[in-house]
């Protein structure tokens, strides 16, 4: 018998960013810091990638709109739930990270089913790409989280001041998710940059936390 859903080679990437997404929130569990923070650029770099690989296949309307759903829903797990649960592997107060946690979290809800309504209603006008982002996307947080938490050797002695960083830094991402700003979506030189840029941090992450 069949189960319910896709499982096209479309959604198999999404999945697979799930999965990465999953561990690090174990690793995040454990304080594991540099290990959690690579399953959250793992989860990023899939994630640039599984539209692409979508649009190499024919789909269905079905298909399609389902790939808009279970795209955002595991973005939230990905991009909302995975930073959160990095507030684990820093010392800050306990009402501050359950407040931000969970105003951040309910940030990524809202940002991503605004994209979802929004979405569906562009594709069911035009089959053009898309020009613009409104807010941050969520997907930024794969790459500024790391880059945030590159300060942490700088701060070895005061592990308090780190984690308000890390604390400040989702609230002010958080914000910036439901900010009603346009951001132009990135061309072939925009991506080649990010890409790059994400190579650069990934490393550093590695080798210096």
């Amino acid at each position: 018998m069949k189960p319910i859903g896709y499982y096209n080679y479309t959604v198999i990437a999404t999945y697979i960013g799930l999965a990465a997404a999953g561990v690090g929130c174990f690793f995040a569990m454990e304080a594991m810091t540099k290990a959690a923070l690579i399953c959250l650029m793992a989860a990023g770099a899939i994630d640039m990638i599984d539209g692409k690989i979508a649009s190499t296949r024919k789909r269905t309307t079905a298909e399609k709109q389902f790939g808009i759903q279970i795209d955002s829903l595991c973005d939230l797990v990905s991009f909302g739930v995975l930073p959160v649960m990095l507030l684990n592997c820093f010392t800050v107060p306990d009402a501050a990270k359950k407040t931000v946690g969970v105003l951040f979290v309910l940030a990524a809800v809202i940002r991503l089913a605004y994209f979802n309504v929004t979405e569906a209603e562009r594709q069911a006008q035009t089959t053009g790409r898309r020009e613009f982002y409104e807010g941050l996307p969520v997907t930024s947080t794969a790459l500024l989280l790391p880059a945030v938490c590159l300060l942490g050797p700088l701060f070895q002695d005061r592990t308090y001041l780190m984690g308000m960083i890390y604390l400040s830094a989702l609230a002010v991402i958080g914000v910036l998710f439901l900010a009603p700003f346009r951001l132009k979506k990135p061309g072939g030189k925009g991506i080649a940059a990010l890409t790059a840029v994400g190579t650069l941090v990934f490393f550093s992450v590695i080798f210096v936390i």
